[in-house]
């Protein structure tokens, strides 16, 4: 296990620009899915650039930026231009609402903010009379004529031309390792969210952490559609960065499918929502299908769960079955494969518990998603699943160099380079979230097996204890109802009460054409949800997988209501719900069940 001692992230920068300059660093399309793309040579000239024109605004060393908008690859060049001249990046959702945009740029003491297009940019006009300390907003797209306190990203840029790159390098030395390299605000499922201040030296061993856990080489493809503004989606951008992969960014969540076939990876990382939309897309299709084509469908998801068990016991696999493994990606799952560019070799979720059939689909259908945890305040990684052992339903062995161990009540604490140095200008928060001898609390219940694996649970505040004394996490139920095509999102609801209930909404494209099939009519959506017939089927839904179930888990009644968003405040940006937002909307309904 060997960790090179960086003393900042742009000195590994330029570790990889040296090695790699000439091969491709990132690439992007446009509306008509045309492609750009960079060097590792040309990449850095823009990071110098954009550095340059940072000092030229009298940016110092420990200044705060703001980057308000989605993944692209101007926020990657402005966040690591910010970071080579030791100024610490502070993303903010592109789904943030102009009061939570307020709250963030104040807090964190941002004297610069760099706004994606308009609709950003009018979050942050609405607000400028709080914003005393912003000295410009940069735009990455469009224009605002008329008000030099708003400037394109090629008037930024030109700022710097004349500063000399002795006087860039000199700047670049002077930061450390301790130094802050950004601030990664919690999306805030409960509460206000907390500025978690990651060090250039987090960055750095996360990286190199990273690295050392997984397999990666030369001429790969990293995919990126998640939200920078998550150390998740970061922390793989720089892993990139370290692995000399080429960056390849999807122009939007809707468009994802799309853009997969454009960008053909061989790797990316995701939170479990999405591959539950893939899922279901792919089990409602082949229903719809019907007849022969459902036949063969199931004859393949069959075969495919007997090689994917065999490969997880490491055990050999029968010429006959090889063979008929061999026809059934022929017929059906290469159709997955090409609708995921044709060249994923494995894929990473976290964030949030994946259910384990969902993956054992996947991995029967030959994509191998490695369950993987960590939290903002670890940099996003303590543990996953290797390419060569792995399991599902488990997060995996921790990453090299980071430890873990079980605290006498059952939560998973966490120790190593990645930890966080702070909450920014919260002492009594950080002083809550580490134990007596210096370890990261979680949050997460869990077990630890012989072979250093790690199990999570559930969660500490999730944890349900029902008026019978039984404690239930409700996360894994609810992974289990959402495996129906029906059910989009489950919220399980039962602390102090004598059984289970649930708060669900529904997948509305399968909904819509049951009715159709059903027969049955409606002028609305909303007035499809409160139909009889859609309760009944979602009832029996639930029933089914309630036999997976032991009886004090199951769930005895579910209401129906609107999807969860981010919009509504019931989902955070990362896709987590917000039970406690939902819970007190509901209220009635709740008490209804009772």
């Amino acid at each position: 296990m060997q960790f090179k001692d960086y003393n900042n992230f742009h000195q590994m920068l330029c570790e990889t620009v040296e090695k790699y300059a000439n091969a491709p660093a990132y690439r992007w399309f446009d509306a008509d899915a045309n492609a750009s793309s960079l060097t590792w040579k040309q990449f850095y000239d823009q990071v110098k650039a954009a550095a340059k024109s940072l000092m030229a605004l009298d940016m110092q060393k420990g200044d705060k930026v703001n980057i308000l908008g989605y993944t692209c690859y101007k926020w990657v060049l402005t966040d690591v231009a910010n970071m080579s001249m030791g100024l610490g990046t502070v993303g903010i959702y592109q789904s943030n609402l102009a009061v939570d945009c307020d709250y963030i740029i104040n807090h964190s003491d941002a004297t610069l903010i760099f706004a994606e297009n308009q609709t950003q940019l009018d979050k942050v006009l609405s607000i400028r009379d709080h914003l005393p300390n912003i000295k410009k907003v940069i735009l990455f797209e469009g224009r605002h004529p008329g008000d030099d306190w708003v400037i394109t990203y090629d008037e930024f840029l030109a700022l710097g031309k004349d500063i000399d790159d002795a006087v860039f390098e000199k700047r670049t030395k002077q930061v450390t390792p301790e130094d802050t390299a950004g601030l990664v605000y919690t999306s805030g499922t409960t509460g206000v969210p907390k500025g978690v201040v990651l060090t250039h030296d987090n960055i750095t061993y996360t990286c190199q952490s990273v690295y050392q856990s997984g397999q990666f080489y030369d001429g790969e493809e990293m995919f990126v559609f998640l939200p920078l503004a998550h150390v998740f989606a970061r922390t793989c951008c720089y892993t990139a960065i370290k692995t000399g992969n080429r960056t390849t960014f999807a122009r939007s969540i809707d468009s994802l499918l799309e853009d997969f076939k454009l960008a053909s990876p061989h790797w990316f990382v995701s939170v479990p929502r999405v591959f539950e939309k893939i899922h279901t897309k792919i089990i409602s299709g082949a229903q719809a299908k019907g007849g022969a084509a459902l036949k063969i469908f199931n004859w393949a998801c069959s075969v495919g769960a007997q090689v994917s068990d065999l490969k997880v016991k490491k055990e050999p696999i029968p010429m006959m079955l090889g063979l008929k493994y061999t026809l059934a990606t022929k017929l059906v799952f290469s159709k997955i494969h090409a609708a995921l560019g044709g060249n994923v070799k494995w894929c990473i979720s976290g964030a949030a518990p994946l259910n384990p059939e969902i993956a054992k689909f996947f991995h029967a259908a030959g994509l191998l998603i490695l369950e993987g945890i960590g939290m903002t305040e670890n940099t996003s990684f303590s543990n996953v699943n290797r390419q060569d052992d792995y399991d599902f339903g488990v997060v995996g062995p921790p990453g090299v160099g980071t430890f873990h161990k079980i605290d006498k009540d059952g939560e998973v604490l966490f120790k190593g380079r990645n930890v966080m140095k702070e909450y920014y200008k919260m002492p009594k928060e950080t002083a809550e979230t580490f134990t007596d001898d210096g370890w990261l609390r979680s949050g997460d219940l869990g077990m630890i097996d012989g072979n250093d694996v790690l199990k999570i649970t559930g969660r500490k505040k999730d944890l349900i204890i029902t008026a019978g004394g039984k404690n239930i996490a409700p996360s894994r139920i609810e992974g289990i109802m959402i495996t129906s095509k029906y059910i989009n999102q489950f919220c399980v609801i039962g602390d102090q009460r004598k059984y289970l209930s649930a708060i669900a909404s529904l997948d509305e494209e399968n909904i819509k054409a049951f009715a159709a099939e059903n027969k049955i009519s409606f002028s609305d959506y909303s007035e499809l949800l409160r139909h009889p017939d859609i309760q009944a089927l979602i009832e029996k839904e639930v029933a089914i997988r309630n036999k997976e179930l032991p009886s004090f888990e199951t769930i005895k009644k579910v209401k129906i209501v609107p999807e969860f968003t981010i919009e509504n405040n019931m989902m955070t940006p990362t896709f987590k719900l917000k039970k406690n937002i939902i819970l007190k909307t509901y209220e009635n309904d709740i008490q209804s069940m009772y």
